[in-house]
């Protein structure tokens, strides 16, 4: 759908996807609207009613917290979300509590490992 539109508005001079008739920013009384006819146009009439992406930054949190919960080093996903580590703590701690687990989980595993083969008879 995005490739769509581009292909069909093209974007600003300085890369913005959306502007208003004159392509200029969207005002910000404006922008509401705009936002749910978008959604109205994307979405089925079950995900509208399950209020899926009520803000644009709602699709900016999810990107995040599927980067965090798919194991990226949350440096990266700072990084990559333009914010500070510190930020990404506060607001995701959630994620990255379950991705200690997971880094917990991994260093146990290699340590059994590693006593196998330590307790394996020499030449085994």
């Amino acid at each position: 759908m995005l490739r769509e539109h581009i292909e069909r508005f093209g974007v600003a001079p300085d890369g913005r996807v959306f502007r208003n008739a004159a392509g200029n920013y969207i005002d910000a009384s404006a922008y509401g609207i705009t936002w749910s006819r978008a959604r109205e146009a994307a979405l089925t009439l079950d995900e509208l009613a399950l209020e899926l992406v009520q803000r644009p930054y709602d699709l900016r949190h999810a990107g995040i917290s599927f980067w965090l919960a798919s194991g990226v080093d949350p440096a990266e996903c700072a990084r990559r979300a333009g914010q500070s580590i510190q930020v990404l703590f506060r607001y995701y701690a959630k994620f990255l509590a379950e991705a200690r687990h997971h880094a917990n989980r991994l260093i146990e595993d290699s340590m059994q490992r590693w006593d196998k083969c330590e307790d394996a008879p020499a030449g085994a």
